[in-house]
């Protein structure tokens, strides 16, 4: 039996495999080069008083019958970074790529000190390592689909706008 080439059997393998293997979708181009350019003044997207269980719970419903991720935005309206992130969010070519791919919450975690029953209940124990911690949770399975990289955004000033929205579009 003759044997195939290496090359070959890549070739074979790429035209015999399902094409969602990579079905990587891109992030939308968001115009800003940066954060000054966002409208002013910043959004204050995180609700002090809201019921963050009911909140996350309706929007995991929604997800679910919508057939897409659950965000959970933990943050306050204090933090820098958390602000930023809900402007890049906020721009039009955002607004409508979100909509699309996420069902988004936002949760108000105080100073560290509030709502940490909703990231402990995706095996974030103790106190986030920064804000904003985003959880992208598949809502079939109730599972974290980006563990380890909840935190990632904390610093969020040091990317663009750009390098936000790609962020968020690997998760897709």
């Amino acid at each position: 039996m003759p044997r195939l080439s290496f090359a070959a059997a890549l070739a074979i393998a790429a035209l015999t495999l399902p094409a969602a293997v990579d079905a990587r979708v891109a992030a939308p181009r968001v115009g800003a080069t940066s954060f000054e350019q966002l409208s002013q003044p910043l959004p204050l997207p995180y609700d002090g008083n809201a019921d963050a269980k009911a909140a996350v719970a309706a929007a995991k419903a929604r997800a679910l019958k919508g057939h897409k991720k659950l965000l959970i935005d933990l943050g306050g309206n204090w933090c820098l970074d958390c602000r930023l992130l809900a402007g890049v969010m906020e721009l039009p070519t955002m607004r409508g790529f979100v909509a699309r791919h996420y069902e988004v919450v936002t949760v108000d975690i105080g100073r560290f000190d509030k709502n940490l029953d909703i990231p402990a209940r995706y095996g974030i124990k103790g106190r986030l390592a920064g804000v904003p911690a985003l959880l992208i949770v598949d809502p079939k399975t109730d599972k974290l689909v980006n563990a380890g990289r909840e935190t990632a955004l904390a610093d969020a000033r040091s990317l663009s706008p750009q390098g936000l929205a790609d962020w968020l579009a690997q998760w897709v």
